[in-house]
């Protein structure tokens, strides 16, 4: 799914849920945690709990690729007020992919904020992906979100976020509003990186300038926690120069955590190249399938 796909299937408040809740300003709740073990030699839910509007589906996976998780928003978008708690725990020895099944939509809050608390667990010597889809930001939304990864020795993570500044098939762009997205890195309990990007006030002006995103309608962060980090650089830099002229990217490594970015004036080029990353990242790092979910490119 484009971002000017997504945006299409989805107007301003037309999910009932989420305009009923937008008039009365009231909001949800939102919790799911999802536990995985390993049990008989595979990798096995081994607990869940979910509330509205969060739901949790195990789809069963091809051959040859990991126990698999999906997140599914039922609400159809949120606004200022709501809350979402999303846990997800890959205990020793397991390997686990976790995605939303779509794009998530933040509408125009009339004053709360949204906030979306990510924490992504990964045991001894666990393989865990949080793969994204867009967060589409509405002009005048008010987002909040952190995410925070806690890796056990011998643990890698593969997790990162995707956002749209804004309806891309609608022309609109974001000026005013709140857009906090919060990153943490711990590994065995210590904190290893920290970073936050905030927006707030002229968010049009920060947007639009140089320093700032330099006009770029989307955005993303792909973030790789493992011993191996230092040692896959290259090969990450390499995946970035396959993405060509329509989107600026670059990665690093800092203390001991890799870090790679993308800023693009059209969503669905960025989307692109995240994907064309993340499919050859994983192989690279864990011998895994050079693909994507199936509902990834819908």
């Amino acid at each position: 799914m484009t971002i000017g796909a997504a945006i299409r299937q989805t107007e301003v408040l037309t999910t009932p849920a989420a305009a009923l809740r937008y008039a009365s300003g009231s909001g949800v709740r939102g919790k799911a945690e999802v536990v995985f073990a390993h049990r008989q030699g595979r990798t096995a839910l081994a607990s869940l709990f979910q509330h509205d509007p969060l739901r949790v589906l195990f789809p069963t996976p091809p051959l040859g690729e990991l126990t698999s998780a999906v997140l599914v928003t039922t609400s159809g978008g949120l606004v200022g007020g709501d809350e979402i708690a999303v846990r997800i725990a890959a205990g020793e020895g397991t390997a686990v992919l976790v995605s939303p099944q779509a794009a998530e939509k933040v509408y125009r809050s009339a004053g709360a904020d949204c906030r979306i608390d990510m924490l992504l667990e990964a045991g001894p010597d666990a393989w865990l992906e949080w793969l994204p889809q867009e967060t589409i930001v509405f002009n005048g939304a008010r987002l909040r979100r952190r995410t925070v990864i806690e890796a056990a020795p011998g643990a890698r993570v593969l997790a990162g976020e995707m956002l749209a500044l804004g309806r891309a098939a609608m022309g609109e762009r974001l000026h005013t509003g709140l857009l906090r997205d919060a990153w943490e890195v711990r590994c065995n309990g210590r904190l290893r990186w920290a970073d936050a990007l905030h927006i707030e006030g002229d968010m049009a002006g920060v947007l639009a300038h140089p320093a700032g995103l330099g006009g770029a309608a989307a955005c993303a962060t792909a973030v790789y926690v493992g011993d191996d980090a230092g040692a896959r650089l290259e090969a990450a830099r390499a995946l970035l120069e396959e993405a060509g002229d329509e989107v600026r990217s670059a990665a690093t490594v800092v203390n001991g955590v890799l870090v790679a970015r993308w800023i693009a004036a059209e969503g669905a080029a960025m989307r692109r190249a995240y994907g064309g990353f993340w499919a050859g990242f994983r192989r690279e790092v864990a011998g895994l399938p050079a693909r994507l979910p199936r509902f990834w490119y819908i």
